[in-house]
């Protein structure tokens, strides 16, 4: 399955949607596009999971070691999420607790303020 990444500029942040499944196949293009956000010293990051189907331990180490890079610079990435099955996978490995989940964006970029 192929994935598809689209950069938007928002109000003082960035919002990455993201399409398709992370996995270990595609999670390095996710990656990419997030360290070239913090290679531009873009620190607030909204990442859109709306039309995200399937996330596995590789993707989820993809956004846990890009928001401590953002950390490190006073930043944060928030996730936009409301699909029950990619919310489980958050819950069940804890992560909710370090990601800031959101319903929509205008939420995730008022969070980011």
């Amino acid at each position: 399955m192929d994935i598809k990444v689209d950069v938007k500029d928002a109000e003082g942040c960035k919002i990455l949607n993201v399409c398709g499944d992370v996995d270990v196949y595609t999670s390095p293009k996710v990656k990419e596009h997030i360290n070239s956000l913090i290679e531009k010293e873009v620190y607030k990051i909204v990442v859109n999971l709306e039309d995200v189907r399937y996330v596995d331990s590789t993707g989820l180490g993809v956004l846990i070691g890009t928001l401590k890079k953002v950390k490190e610079h006073n930043g944060n990435i928030v996730l936009v999420c409301t699909n029950p099955q990619i919310k489980k996978i958050f819950q069940i490995t804890g992560l909710v607790k370090i990601f800031n989940m959101f319903v929509n964006n205008e939420e995730a970029i008022e969070a980011l303020k």
